[in-house]
């Protein structure tokens, strides 16, 4: 995809890898239609960007033909959404209120599934157009202590899994980057602090490139840490070894 000139959706563009994206997708001449919950951080981030803003909450099953409908009026189009806005928890499960995980739930997965509905009518008469979720190395090996959160995610990779090949014949892009661990205040919002010694926090910035890069290329595919297959490969051939370093390393 060029960037140059297309328009953008993001979610959870007030912070962390979210306003990343915003601001490099900006520099890539795109034009960013910055969603978040805190109105005054939406309309700073679009400020910056050159964009637009929109502030809701996805909880709200209604938000996601909000989103279409803004970028339609204000834009004309949509050529991409990235759904970057995300919950975590960490915990005993039988610790969680039953309304936390059905938060959880909302905002992690059924928002995701229900902007892609609402962006695959104008992608469609397009003929072309970007899905990108943000999910996280969680939903790919499942982390104890996060259950909800992995479950969440690891859904999102198998629902982008079956919708990639749904809408492969009409010309549109279906795209998973799994973040291992990134040094955001997505972290201090957890329940408990992070204290793994692996793997060690990266900047926002550095996810932010992986999906800026994964639209311009097109990709119809997982974008994933290279290491990520080392821990998936031991789970899947010799889990008494991986679950002996899990519980020494995290």
């Amino acid at each position: 995809m060029e960037l140059a000139g297309a328009v953008v959706a993001v979610t959870g563009a007030t912070r962390g890898i979210g306003r990343s994206t915003v601001l490099l997708l900006a520099g890539r001449g795109a034009r960013v239609v910055c969603v978040g919950r805190d109105p005054e951080a939406a309309r700073d981030v679009a400020r910056q960007a050159g964009g637009s803003w929109l502030a809701l909450d996805l909880r709200d099953p209604a938000s996601a033909e909000q989103v279409v409908a803004h970028a339609l009026r204000e834009h004309g189009r949509l050529d991409a959404l990235v759904a970057g806005a995300g919950l975590g928890h960490v915990g005993d499960l039988a610790d969680m209120p039953a309304a936390l995980i059905e938060e959880l739930v909302e905002v992690n997965l059924l928002s995701p599934m229900l902007l892609a509905r609402a962006c695959l009518p104008v992608m469609r008469d397009q003929g072309r157009g970007s899905l990108l979720f943000v999910t996280s190395i969680a939903g790919a090996l499942g982390v104890p202590g996060e259950s909800v959160y992995s479950a969440t995610k690891a859904a999102v990779e198998v629902f982008a899994d079956a919708l990639r090949e749904e809408v492969r014949e009409d010309g549109l892009t279906v795209t998973t980057v799994l973040p291992a661990v990134v040094d955001t205040d997505f972290l201090a919002a957890r329940a408990r602090p992070y204290d793994r010694r692996l793997p060690r926090p990266v900047p926002p910035e550095h996810i932010a490139r992986e999906v800026v890069r994964a639209l311009e290329r097109g990709s119809r595919r997982q974008v994933r840490p290279r290491w990520l297959r080392v821990p998936m490969t031991l789970r899947a051939v010799a889990p008494a070894v991986y679950r002996t370093l899990e519980r020494r390393w995290g």
